[in-house]
């Protein structure tokens, strides 16, 4: 039991250091991103306002039997196409309390080739 405590304590250690150094504005909002185990999920948060301004989920994809980092990838380039509807171009990116790998780093190249910058 005491392991799992102190796990989840790193994790949300990691979180905070992660995001003590980041603030999303209109212009230039931040980019979260969330993983689960079966699904990954993104949104651009204004925290000036505290709104979220668009989000997105691999429930909205049409994948026919693609792998779950295939999947975030199209899931970047699927809110990059959102953002670029609405004017935002440059984001920040937030990965968490994740490393900077796997699914975490398909979501963000997926952006960047459809033209957010970071």
């Amino acid at each position: 039991m005491r392991g799992i405590y102190l796990k989840n304590l790193k994790r949300i250690r990691r979180q905070k250091r992660n995001r003590a150094n980041i603030f999303g504005t209109n212009e230039k909002p931040r980019l979260s991103v969330f993983r689960s185990n079966k699904y990954i999920y993104a949104q651009l948060i204004s925290d000036f306002e505290q709104k979220t301004l668009i989000s997105a989920s691999t429930h909205e994809l049409k994948s026919e039997k693609k792998t779950k980092t295939e999947q975030a990838r199209m899931l970047g380039e699927l809110l990059a196409e959102k953002a670029r509807k609405v004017g935002i171009t440059k984001v920040i990116f937030n990965r968490g309390s994740y490393l900077y790998h796997g699914r975490i780093k398909a979501v963000a190249e997926g952006a960047r080739s459809k033209g957010l910058i970071f």
